[in-house]
């Protein structure tokens, strides 16, 4: 596949990203108020930093040589990284326990199923044009995924079994995973 072809792909990905995060976003916001829940609200919020990233990348390949903005779309990246971490940490240890959610619980399980798939379109994408910035955003969709499986399970448990601590645990051990994702963006590592 060409390099111009990719670079059509990736826009099209990043493309798909941001108008499923805002989507993703409105809903997650408006039922984690409906069910108190700041775990749902922090879901949503998190949508926003995932549209933050992708913009970045269609910043960076709006340019005719995508490479020149390519580490500073890292950078970029990388704070957003951190960003989604010191958020995530934050409604973890402040979060409530949530009412149950229906549509909380169904937007969760999409964007579980969307988010790995969507991610690994990118990430290929990204390793055939060699584009570490690239790469690095698709990383994005996986920590979503692994927000939108601990949401669910939090939503769950709490729903089914009154467990409120369960999304606070997962939550924490996704922040890190952001933080490891955030410095690996910063050193240029993750491509390829």
């Amino acid at each position: 596949m060409s390099t111009k072809s990719l670079q059509a792909r990736v826009r099209l990905i990043v493309g798909i990203a941001i108008a499923w995060n805002v989507v993703e976003a409105a809903i997650s916001i408006w039922a984690g108020r409906e069910a108190s829940s700041a775990a749902l609200i922090g879901f949503g919020l998190d949508s926003t930093v995932e549209v933050l990233s992708a913009a970045v990348v269609a910043w960076q390949f709006s340019a005719p040589d995508p490479e020149e903005r390519e580490e500073v779309a890292l950078k970029l990246i990388a704070g957003c990284f951190f960003l989604l971490a010191f958020y995530v940490t934050y409604e973890a240890i402040s979060s409530q326990p949530a009412q149950h959610s229906t549509i909380g619980i169904t937007i969760t399980a999409l964007s579980a199923i969307v988010m790995p798939a969507l991610a690994l379109w990118q990430r290929r994408t990204g390793q055939a044009l060699g584009s570490a910035s690239v790469v690095a955003d698709s990383k994005q969709r996986l920590i979503c995924a692994m927000l939108s499986v601990a949401t669910l399970a939090g939503l769950l448990l709490n729903s089914l079994f009154g467990w409120h601590w369960a999304d606070s645990v997962a939550a924490l051990v996704i922040a890190a995973f952001a933080v490891r994702e955030g410095i690996e963006a910063l050193r240029g590592d993750p491509c390829c």
